[in-house]
């Protein structure tokens, strides 16, 4: 007699056991000679070693399965658990350039060349800055890369930030408590990480910490070991604050900091503390400062007819503005 426990790691056991058990049911029966009891991300199975091994074999076929692709349909879990050739899919070659696959089992890799950029430089870099224009994926892809990095144990939790510049002017007039009054603004976050992994493990992970989204002063005093830590909307930190959060690296950490520079919402826009920073450590080794335009974005086409239509204003203004003065210096940082 055999015995082995087989933990589903990093995915939704619903996906495993199916609707009311229904795959659950259909494994028991296919595996009749052994003794099988699923409770929760734990399957302890029993019997002679031949079959127990034959069924680890093919449970860690769906199960890499799943957390390779974040999904599964009915025929490749029906092909990888009870099929005879127990073929992954036909895939033999894997786009370098694929982060992960989202909850639908599509693709999420990086599109554009700075994308493809910050994809490689995350591989050797510890420290990334992202920057550029809104729509060109640098917040989505480098939340990809956290939870990747999460996925291959390569880290023990993910950690999003932002500055609550909005949300801390009127954070009195907002119902609710603390965290009722910042999520709204801290919700992009929350709908990446919604794309990338179920529901219900996302809300696992979120209650034991393991993935955690808060405001930016909820880092000061923190070292953060082990993490993957990423902080969003940076062109509205100031010096001081970017400081504390660079200075929160830990032993095996990586840092990603996504900004763009032409929305910033302090009250002066010269208080952004992401120029300083830029400026001071772009010739660190093992700092990597990516700067994305709008041939990155990957949004409606729109999107990107309008940062152009704003910049080519901005720039109209500039001339105006500097041709009355008759000043030639900027009169505030680009």
């Amino acid at each position: 007699m055999t015995e082995k426990i087989l933990y589903l790691d990093n995915i939704d056991p619903f996906v495993f056991y199916g609707i009311n058990n229904i795959k659950f049911e259909r494994i028991k029966a296919y595996f009749s000679k052994l003794k099988i009891i699923g409770r929760g991300d734990v399957i302890k199975i029993s019997g002679d070693e031949p079959e127990v091994s034959k069924f680890d074999q093919r449970a860690q076929l769906v199960i890499n399965h799943i957390l390779k692709y974040n999904h599964i349909t009915e025929e490749q879990f029906e092909t990888l658990f009870f099929g005879a050739d127990n073929g992954v899919n036909g895939d033999s070659t894997e786009d370098e350039d694929v982060i992960l696959y989202n909850t639908s089992g599509k693709q999420i890799k990086a599109r554009t060349q700075h994308q493809k950029v910050l994809l490689d430089n995350s591989r050797t870099n510890d420290l990334i800055f992202a920057i550029g224009p809104a729509g060109t994926g640098k917040t989505y892809i480098s939340i990809a890369l956290a939870v990747k990095a999460l996925r291959n144990k390569e880290v023990k939790r993910i950690i999003l930030t932002r500055p609550a510049v909005e949300a801390g002017e009127r954070l009195g007039f907002l119902p609710g408590d603390l965290k009722e009054k910042l999520d709204p603004y801290l919700q992009p976050l929350y709908d990446a990480l919604n794309d990338m992994m179920p529901a219900r493990k996302l809300a696992e992970y979120m209650d034991e910490n393991i993935i955690q989204i808060a405001p930016l002063a909820f880092m000061r005093g923190r070292t953060l070991d082990n993490a993957f830590v990423i902080l969003d909307e940076a062109q509205n930190a100031t010096t001081n604050q970017i400081k504390m959060f660079l200075t929160r690296m830990g032993i095996s950490s990586k840092f990603a900091v996504t900004g763009d520079l032409t929305q910033i919402d302090l009250p002066r826009k010269s208080d952004s503390g992401l120029f300083h920073a830029l400026r001071i450590l772009k010739n660190i080794e093992g700092v990597s400062i990516i700067e994305f335009d709008e041939n990155d974005i990957v949004r409606h086409r729109l999107v990107k007819e309008i940062v152009l239509a704003y910049e080519r204003n901005k720039q109209q203004a500039y001339r105006t503005d500097t041709e009355n003065s008759g000043n030639d210096e900027p009169i505030q940082p680009k």
